[in-house]
């Protein structure tokens, strides 16, 4: 294998990567880096499935639980980080495992991340107030005669991307998409073995089913009451950990333990079945790993990967 080489590991929620990550650092003696929006939080640990303790003995896991839930953090301050990892591990002489379930940490490391100002506040509040006035439909015919190139990569009935495109055009005169076609990689695509594990959906919802019980079993509730103490504001990404608005509910007296449990299965298949039309749309270039079993994928991922 070539000495700059990033083994990137992707994936639904339950899928299997960090078992596959692991099994994969142990063969090439590497370090796992993180690459999953809600396992950057340091204060919840169980709901996000990070690393046990466990897994962290014998492998180096690195970016996990580094920030707290009261702070934002961005996929431009991630890619900092990760980039300074990525270099320490080559001069190390290792092969970093990137993993993680966050398609838009892996956008950004493969192909660049667009550098856009902070809108002020102004001409967001502006935006939002014209959206609000005239509704999406119309808005997005508005959208269109600002800027052309939206017709082609914003859904009509997407109202976050219609504002975020918007707000851009309206601030810096200039289209998102022009700034995005000039965006570059810090590092050439060869660099990059992608592994997207791709499961049965029937194995996928067992999976799932199977993990949020032990979540419950393994202190869930206590983790979200911790959670409340903390009043996080109600904007941070961090509310939207899955799990978290269940079990509040529950806390409330306003549903029991198995609709909590089963509300919250729901939410994370619907979260899996994004990340599967993310992959779709944006992964088209890495290699799909069709297995249910470990064995089987760390086979098929070693020999996709040498």
């Amino acid at each position: 294998m070539k000495e700059k080489t990033v083994i990137l590991i992707a994936g639904p929620t339950a899928s299997g990567k960090s078992i596959l990550a692991i099994k994969l650092a142990k063969h090439f003696d590497s370090e796992i880096i993180n690459a999953d929006s809600m396992q950057i939080y340091k204060e919840v640990s169980i709901l996000t499935s990070k690393p046990t303790l466990q897994d962290t003995a014998n492998i180096k896991h690195h970016l996990y639980g580094i920030n707290s839930v009261k702070k934002k953090f961005s996929t431009g301050e991630w890619l900092e980080l990760v980039l300074k990892k990525i270099e320490t591990q080559w001069s190390n002489k290792k092969i970093p495992i990137v993993v993680g379930g966050t398609g838009l940490y892996f956008k950004a490391l493969t192909e660049g991340l667009v550098k856009i100002p902070e809108i002020p506040s102004k001409i967001r509040n502006e935006t939002r107030n014209l959206h609000e006035k005239v509704g999406q439909e119309i808005f997005f015919k508005m959208l269109i005669k600002l800027d052309p190139l939206a017709k082609k990569f914003v859904l009509p009935t997407d109202k976050q991307r219609s504002l975020r495109v918007y707000e851009v055009k309206k601030f810096i005169n200039k289209s998102l998409f022009d700034m995005i076609k000039k965006t570059k990689s810090n590092y050439e695509k060869k660099v990059f073995k992608k592994l997207f594990i791709n499961p049965p959906k029937e194995l996928l919802h067992i999976n799932i089913e199977s993990r949020v019980e032990k979540m419950i079993n393994s202190g869930a509730i206590k983790e979200v009451e911790k959670f409340i103490k903390m009043n996080v504001y109600h904007e941070l990404s961090a509310n939207k950990i899955i799990g978290i608005r269940e079990i509040k509910n529950h806390l409330k007296g306003k549903l029991t333990i198995e609709e909590t449990k089963e509300l919250i299965i729901q939410k994370t298949r619907q979260y899996a079945k994004r990340q599967f039309t993310w992959a779709r749309g944006h992964m088209k270039s890495w290699d799909m790993i069709y297995s249910s079993n470990i064995n089987e994928l760390f086979k098929i991922a070693t020999n996709k990967i040498s």
